[in-house]
């Protein structure tokens, strides 16, 4: 393994603080794994290019909350600059009279059939004309033909209306049958209806209640502060018979692991920037909250928003223990 450089070590550090591992850190900036460890150990010549090693650093120090500018003034020394690479000359598309190979001269002899050509090219066309113009004078005689056989379909039109009448009145017969059908329909509709609606206010009723408890217990509950050490503190939750917990990302995507007093894992994955995770704690004892990167996350207990307990400027990854206690229990 490379020797890290004076910014792999610095930015390694960062993202070690912030509990993200280079697996994370790929899925934030969606730069392949490779490419990062290389960011880290000064490998510079894993990567497609020199333009792709600021970009890339970059991308690193947004994703992990550092300064890119300061960053880049400070390790400057250990960043390589872009400069364009000049194009080989091989790749040039111009060349003189000279450079052309002789094998080209054969084209210009081509040039002599041209004439043919074009005679062939002429009378094809002179061709396609001529039968489109044939084509427009039997559609016109199609035309006439129709017109002069339009007296025998009002004959033919006659006898149709004339079956049409009887099959009217046998028509006739069975529209008492379709309006009870239609009936019936309708009815079955306003009976599925009258249901919907039933159900959906037994729904927003119950709904209420449950508001109204988690309102009520959470006047009772209590939250306080148990211990502090480190970057973990401990909280207990009492005075409610319910046990919500609400997490939010307002300012970044961040690392969350939430896992019971048996280290059984609710979520551990990458909580984005806007999203909300919400869990149903009510049958745990103890749950334990890693937050990554702290900055801009709310959490709320029972709906009621509690504050983290060190300052996110300070502490950027923190690890909150809540332990809980029913009200029924006490």
């Amino acid at each position: 393994m490379l020797a890290l450089t004076e910014l792999g070590q610095r930015l390694r550090q960062e993202r070690e603080s912030k509990g993200l591992s280079l697996e994370d850190l790929q899925k934030l900036t969606k730069i392949q794994k490779r490419y990062l460890l290389g960011i880290e150990e000064g490998n510079y010549e894993v990567m497609p290019g020199k333009f792709y090693v600021r970009a890339f650093i970059k991308q690193y120090c947004e994703a992990i909350g550092l300064d890119t500018d300061a960053i880049f003034e400070e390790y400057k020394s250990d960043i390589p600059s872009t400069q364009t690479e000049d194009m080989p000359q091989q790749l040039s598309r111009v060349r003189s009279r000279k450079e052309i190979p002789q094998h080209t001269k054969g084209v210009s002899k081509a040039y002599d059939y041209l004439p043919t050509v074009l005679v062939v090219a002429g009378v094809v066309v002179v061709g396609i004309i001529i039968w489109v113009i044939a084509q427009n004078i039997v559609s016109d005689k199609n035309k006439e033909q129709a017109n002069q056989e339009a007296p025998n379909s009002e004959v033919q039109q006659s006898n149709t209306q004339e079956e049409t009448n009887e099959t009217t009145a046998k028509n006739d017969n069975s529209t008492s049958e379709d309006d009870q059908s239609v009936a019936d329909k309708k009815e079955k509709e306003k009976a599925a209806k009258e249901k919907a609606e039933k159900e959906k206010a037994a729904k927003e009723k119950a709904e209420k209640e449950k508001a109204e408890k988690e309102k009520k217990d959470s006047g009772k509950q209590e939250y306080k502060e148990v211990q502090k050490t480190g970057r973990s503190a401990t909280y207990a939750l009492s005075g409610t018979d319910a046990f919500n917990l609400e997490v939010t990302s307002t300012q970044a995507d961040t690392w969350l692991d939430v896992k019971n007093g048996k280290g059984n894992a609710f979520f551990s994955s990458i909580l984005k920037k806007g999203e909300t995770k919400e869990f149903d704690l009510t049958k745990e004892t103890e749950a334990r909250v890693n937050i990554g990167y702290s900055p801009g996350v709310e959490l709320k207990v029972n709906g009621k928003a509690v504050n983290l307990p060190f300052d996110s400027s300070k502490q950027v990854r923190q690890v909150v223990t809540i332990q809980y206690q029913p009200a029924e229990a006490q």
